[in-house]
C-alpha cells in the first residue's frame, strides 16, 4: 500500500498537498479517495485481469462514454494501471435500497439510458460480453487451477447449456454487466452508475437479470421492471427468458467468486462470498425450473 500511495502522490494532475484515504467495496481494484485541497477524486488501481476478462482499455472507453451520456462521473486522468474519476458525494446503495419502488425506478431509468445512449459516445475498440462464454471460460480456469469446486462443474455446465438455449436470440446492446447494488450511487438528487470493468456488447437481459438477482427483487418487482423496460406486457416467453438470464447472472457471479478464490490478491473473504452466491444461484435456478 505504501508503494501504491507513493505512485498516487506522483500523478501529474494534483495541484496541492495530497491526502489519501482507502475506499472499501472494490473486489477487482484498490480504490482510494484522494484530495489535493481543491478537489476530490477516486483513484482506481488495477491492471488487466485476464482470468476475469477485464481489460482496462475497455473500462476507460466505457467510463468516458458513460460520463458523456450523463451516467457516471468524469474521467480526470489515466495511465496504465491507474484510472482517476471525479468524486461524487453520495452513498453506495444496498440491495434493500434497490427494492424500494422509487430507487428501483431510478435505477431502471439510468440503466435504460445507458443502453440507449452510451453506444453513441463509445470510441475505439469495444469488447463483447456473452455470459455463457464467460462461465465456460471460468470453468476451464477452475479446472486448470485444481479448484476445490471441481466436482460441481459438470452439473453447472449442463445447467448453463439449458439456460443458454432458453435465452435464445438476443438484440445486441452495450451493457454494464456487473449490476451489484454497490455500483449504484445516490447523491441525494440523482443516481449514478459506476465501475465499468465488465462493460461490453451483449444482452440487455443480462443486465436486467443481474439487477434482479443482485437486488433480490420479488417476482412482482421483476415483472414491473420488464414491463417498464420493454414497454410491453410480460409474456410467458419473455418471463422464461428473463428467469434463464437471471439464473445465468447468478451462476456467473458464483463462478467469478470461485475463480477469485484462486487468483485474487485482494484482502477479501471470497470463500464466504462463494457461499452467498451459491445460495443465490440455487434459488435462481429453481425459479427458472419452476416455469
Amino acid at each position: 500500500m505504501e508503494r501504491i500511495e507513493d505512485r498516487v502522490r506522483r500523478l501529474p494532475l494534483w495541484q496541492g498537498e495530497v491526502t489519501i484515504a482507502p475506499l472499501g467495496g472494490g473486489m477487482t481494484n484498490v480504490n482510494l479517495l484522494v484530495s489535493d485541497g481543491s478537489r476530490r477524486a477516486v483513484v482506481r488501481i488495477g491492471d488487466d485481469i485476464p482470468v476475469h476478462q477485464v481489460m482496462r482499455f475497455n473500462e476507460l472507453a466505457a467510463s468516458r462514454a458513460a460520463h458523456a451520456a450523463g451516467i457516471s462521473p468524469q474521467v480526470l486522468y489515466h495511465e496504465p494501471g491507474v484510472l482517476v474519476i471525479d468524486f461524487v458525494e453520495g452513498r453506495t446503495l444496498t440491495a434493500e435500497d434497490l427494492r424500494q419502488p422509487d430507487q428501483l425506478e431510478q435505477a431502471l431509468a439510468l440503466l435504460s439510458r445507458a443502453h440507449r445512449e452510451m453506444p453513441h459516445h463509445l470510441r475505439g475498440p469495444a469488447l463483447a460480453f456473452w455470459v455463457f462464454h464467460v462461465v465456460r471460460d471460468y470453468a476451464a480456469t477452475l479446472r486448470d487451477g485444481q479448484s476445490p469446486h471441481l466436482a460441481a462443474l459438470p452439473a453447472l455446465m449442463e445447467a448453463a447449456a439449458v439456460l443458454e438455449a432458453a435465452v435464445g436470440p438476443i438484440t445486441l446492446t452495450f451493457c454494464h454487466n456487473d449490476l451489484l447494488p454497490g455500483n449504484f450511487l445516490h447523491d441525494g438528487a440523482r443516481m449514478w452508475l459506476i465501475d465499468w470493468d465488465y462493460a461490453g456488447f451483449g444482452s440487455a437481459h443480462f443486465d436486467l437479470g443481474g439487477l434482479a438477482a443482485n437486488a433480490g427483487l420479488d417476482p412482482a418487482q421483476e415483472r414491473w421492471m420488464l414491463e417498464r423496460y420493454f414497454a410491453a406486457p410480460v409474456t410467458a416467453d419473455l418471463w422464461r427468458r428473463h428467469l434463464a438470464m437471471k439464473a445465468a447472472a447468478a451462476l456467473r457471479e458464483m463462478l467469478w467468486s470461485m475463480v477469485s478464490e484462486l487468483h485474487s490478491g485482494l484482502d477479501f473473504d471470497f470463500a464466504a462470498y462463494t457461499a452467498t452466491t451459491t445460495a443465490n444461484w440455487q434459488a435462481a435456478l429453481a425459479a427458472f425450473r419452476g416455469v
